[in-house]
């Protein structure tokens, strides 16, 4: 009878049989074989396309910035929250400030806590403000069964 090769833990099964496969393939050493493989699969991968883009910045195939603005080393769009504060006219959530000038330009818009201004959270949603209370629970009443004569 053939063994039976796994090709991710490079040993073979002492047998061919449908379930002696089945316990291999579910055990801990062979999982762990086959997310080694995948894992060193995936480095070569993203080596290869870090080697790629290095050889086409060196030949000049790429732009050393290619988000910056032209004569400028900054970034060509400002974040969406800026574009909405600096628009004149443009509404204004409930509770936000106009945007303030820093030392790169405005600033974006800050949150009024209950404390005072509180600066934006980068990446974090802002707390939930007015939440609605949940109306008091009702008892139900009882669930009789029907009547059957």
């Amino acid at each position: 009878m053939p063994k039976y090769y796994c090709d991710y833990c490079d040993t073979y099964l002492t047998h061919d049989s449908p379930s002696v496969r089945k316990t291999h393939c579910t055990g801990r050493k062979h999982k762990d074989n086959v997310k080694f493989y995948y894992q060193k699969w995936m480095e070569e991968q993203a080596q290869h396309l870090i080697d790629a883009t290095t050889a086409a910045f060196k030949a000049g195939k790429i732009a050393s910035n290619p988000f910056a603005a032209p004569g400028k080393g900054g970034v060509a769009i400002p974040p969406p929250a800026q574009l909405m504060a600096q628009r004149p006219g443009a509404p204004q959530a409930p509770g936000m400030m106009p945007p303030t000038m820093g030392p790169g330009g405005p600033m974006p818009p800050m949150v009024m806590g209950p404390h005072g201004p509180m600066p934006p959270m980068m990446g974090m949603r802002p707390p939930m403000m007015g939440m609605m209370p949940m109306p008091p629970m009702t008892p139900m009443p009882p669930v009789r069964p029907p009547i059957t004569k």
